[in-house]
């Protein structure tokens, strides 16, 4: 699906991606503007902060970069077969959508813009999508591939520790966010119960 790195396609044209060195891989990247911003984006805020910004320029050397359309679905929820992946949103925004109990059309969980991370989940476990992303506008993006990980490992295995410990920070923190929801949510639910209860007493 990806068939270039960052960066300049000649310098990239030694051999397919998961095969070149680390060394071709960071020359690839040398100079390229979207590498630039793509790494300096992966340490934001909204993304793994924990990253210096040479590691995440490493990071992006095994990242690709991708263009999705505006209107296009390109994660499904509930998709078990093409979850080895995440992205880091460039530009464009994304919607993420989510089919609720009880619902049959799906409601808007959040909407990403740029330095936002999709689908990390999927890159750590690769089980079945939890929601549904549809590009709201045109989206350039830099996707990191499980296999990709895998080779980063292999090359530079204190940088993809690192990297791996700021998405298991990130996925703990919207475990803990999801969470307190759900402590507001039961705890609302018990209110309107004591309402409803003595309104209408037995």
């Amino acid at each position: 699906m990806f068939e270039y790195l960052f960066g300049d396609k000649k310098k990239a044209a030694t051999g397919p991606p998961e095969l070149m060195r680390p060394e071709e891989r960071r020359r690839a990247v040398e100079g390229s503007s979207t590498a630039e911003l793509a790494a300096r984006l992966l340490i934001a805020p909204t993304a793994l902060m924990q990253l210096t910004p040479e590691e995440a320029l490493t990071v992006v050397s095994y990242m690709v970069p991708q263009r999705i359309a505006a209107g296009t679905t390109f994660i499904i929820e509930g998709d078990k077969t093409d979850t080895d992946y995440m992205l880091l949103l460039l530009e464009g925004e994304v919607t993420v959508e989510s089919i609720l109990v009880s619902r049959r059309t799906p409601v808007t969980v959040s909407v990403l813009g740029p330095g936002s991370l999709v689908g990390e989940m999927g890159l750590v476990d690769g089980r079945a999508r939890l929601a549904s992303c549809t590009a709201s506008t045109d989206v350039r993006c830099a996707v990191l591939s499980r296999a990709a990980l895998g080779t980063l490992s292999i090359d530079e295995p204190r940088t993809a520790a690192k990297l791996m410990f700021a998405v298991s920070l990130r996925i703990a923190e919207r475990l803990r966010d999801a969470t307190e929801k759900l402590k507001k949510y039961s705890q609302l639910t018990q209110a309107m119960q004591q309402e409803i209860d003595h309104l209408l007493p037995d």
